[in-house]
């Protein structure tokens, strides 16, 4: 029974288009709530991308790259510390290589040297064996300091990157962005590794052409579909293409060693590896490297050549997530106690009481010098679901205390990256760096500021819409009993890939409850029957909070997810419980 205050309403109240008509009854009105409005948008191949000669920047980005192939330049791959910047830089690596490149990667330790391609990563470039050119994947839009710094030591600088900026961008060799000024592709939901992609597969299309050593892209995009759905990118059409094609070569084992080792370590089949999987299993393993160590073990698990030595490195990024896990745990025990101090609850029990979100202010900002710089966005992000705020947790830049580093999550409707240039912009020198996106965004600024900051951030949240703060789950009606089935949780399954901005289908129905159990006195196991009949259901509520229900249910409203739950070579119909309301 979650008490958490929320709304419950339809996504789509217009008509579903008549193209539609041909398809069950129950995935036309999905597809057309997620802006489906002819079958042929669901028509997932390769040939149906996006041309990439509508990146702006991509002719310069492959004269230089050409070159640099041709003269065996060296070339070296500055990336991102998440999962979107090292599988870009795996990326990168992996085909650069088939082309007979000379190429190296760099990662900077987030704990030294900070986001993006600063002047002190060119200098330790330098200092490493000065490269000819450096190629930056998901990140370098902002690094203007950078690139100066690079020209000075005549090293060349191509940008990729998908980030959003309101400035021009630097002055490089060549910028390839699709949210830069004035670039005409289509889709602005790129992440960073589908626009190393982009590049590259152009790059491998005219070197084919020219009899020129290299690479078939289609090979790493396994690595696309991890990056896209670990760094949460809208599944526009485009991106449900990589990552369907992504997906479908992992289901096969076509993938990286690395891949099949995390799956592994994951104690999950590749066979049964979904897109929500890349983001819920895959990417927080590849991200711990990033968070509590550095990024380069990783990289160094998706570019690895045999399987043995993937699952050595497997096993450290497990260890990893591990120590992550507690941190974390720490870390957001520690933030709700934060709020309870500020008596911005009057109970006990912050998670279970109804009023304490209407006690919050519209946005969340807290800091303590203990935290962990590497895991404040995991906390950012649990506390703005758990309490529908946007949320910025900060953390010390280093053992001074004086800078410190937040990351930011937000609500839908709260474009986060936008508030915080607005605060930018109204108190000049507060903030020294930020850049992100609507969802998420990070940000540095010096201690003695943070107050002003909480106080003229709350401000801007807080002239939004009021029914932004109010939860609302979006669901796709009510099934019936005969839908119930297999087939059709197969079939659902197989009518995505779902996520972000393209979301698993969700529905709403009252059930008579036969049993219920608790696991771990923590998570609900129900068996249901539908109102009108049909097979027993087996439902699962996840932190169901045990001391909040009553000892009798005999009927229960859900909003769930219907899922495949294969164990043992048998599969049957599992609900996945998102809210639940005891029904006397």
């Amino acid at each position: 029974m979650n008490t958490t205050p929320l709304r419950v309403q339809p996504r789509l109240n217009a008509e579903i288009p008549t193209a539609l008509d041909q398809l069950p009854p129950v995935l036309a009105r999905i597809y057309a709530a997620r802006g489906v409005q002819h079958p042929d948008e669901l028509e997932l191949s390769l040939k149906q991308l996006l041309p990439a000669q509508d990146l702006l920047g991509l002719p310069a980005a492959l004269d230089r790259l050409e070159l640099a192939l041709d003269q065996q330049q060296q070339i070296l791959i500055v990336g991102d510390f998440d999962a979107d910047g090292a599988t870009s830089t795996a990326l990168m690596m992996l085909a650069l290589r088939d082309m007979g490149a000379q190429v190296d990667f760099l990662v900077p330790d987030r704990f030294k040297y900070g986001y993006g391609l600063t002047p002190e990563i060119v200098e330790l470039a330098i200092a490493n064996g000065q490269p000819d050119v450096i190629v930056t994947v998901d990140n370098g839009i902002s690094s203007h300091a950078g690139v100066e710094r690079a020209h000075l030591a005549n090293i060349d600088v191509i940008i990729t990157d998908h980030h959003l900026t309101s400035k021009q961008p630097p002055n490089a060799c060549a910028v390839v962005n699709p949210n830069q000024p004035n670039c005409g592709f289509a889709s602005k939901a790129l992440a960073g590794v589908g626009v190393a992609f982009y590049l590259l597969a152009a790059l491998a299309t005219r070197r084919k052409q020219a009899g020129k050593p290299t690479s078939r892209l289609t090979d790493y995009l396994d690595l696309v579909a991890l990056g896209t759905v670990a760094d949460v990118a809208p599944l526009d059409r485009n991106n449900r293409i990589l990552v369907a094609q992504g997906v479908r070569r992992i289901n096969l084992r076509q993938c990286r060693a690395g891949v099949l080792a995390l799956l592994a370590v994951a104690r999950r089949e590749p066979e049964q590896l979904t897109a929500q999987d890349l983001g819920f299993v895959l990417g927080p393993r590849i991200n711990a490297a990033g968070r509590m160590d550095n990024m380069r073990i990783g990289i160094q698990c998706l570019i690895a050549e045999s399987l043995a030595e993937a699952e050595s490195l497997a096993q450290q990024l497990e260890q990893l997530n591990q120590q992550r896990r507690r941190v974390e745990a720490e870390m957001k025990q520690s933030a709700l106690d934060l709020l309870a101090q500020r008596s911005l609850f009057e109970v006990q029990g912050i998670e279970d009481q109804q009023a304490t979100v209407s006690l919050l202010p519209h946005a969340i900002v807290l800091y303590e010098p203990s935290w962990h710089q590497g895991v404040i966005g995991i906390v950012a992000g649990r506390l703005k679901e758990q309490f529908h705020r946007p949320s910025i947790v900060f953390a010390p830049s280093d053992s001074s205390c004086e800078v410190l580093k937040g990351s930011a999550r937000s609500i839908a409707g709260v474009h986060v990256r936008d508030a915080i240039e607005q605060v930018a912009e109204q108190y000049q020198g507060m903030i020294t760096h930020f850049g992100g996106h609507a969802m998420a965004a990070g940000l540095t600024l010096p201690a003695q500021h943070l107050e002003q900051f909480q106080q003229a951030f709350n401000q801007i949240v807080s002239a939004h819409a009021p029914e932004l703060f109010e939860p609302v789950l979006l669901v796709d009606g009510e099934l019936s009993a005969e839908e119930f089935s297999l087939d059709f949780a197969q079939r659902l399954a197989a009518a995505g890939p779902w996520g972000q901005a393209f979301p698993t289908p969700l529905f709403q129905g009252e059930f008579q409850v036969l049993e219920h159990r608790w696991l771990q006195d923590k998570h609900l196991k129900l068996m249901l029957r539908h109102p009108k009949g049909g097979q027993w259901l087996e439902a699962l509520m996840f932190n169901a909070h045990q001391h909040i229900w009553p000892s009798e249910i005999r009927r229960i409203w859900l909003v769930y997810q219907v899922d495949v739950n294969s164990f043992r070579g048998e599969s049957r119909v599992q609900l996945m419980v998102q809210h639940a309301e005891v029904r006397v």
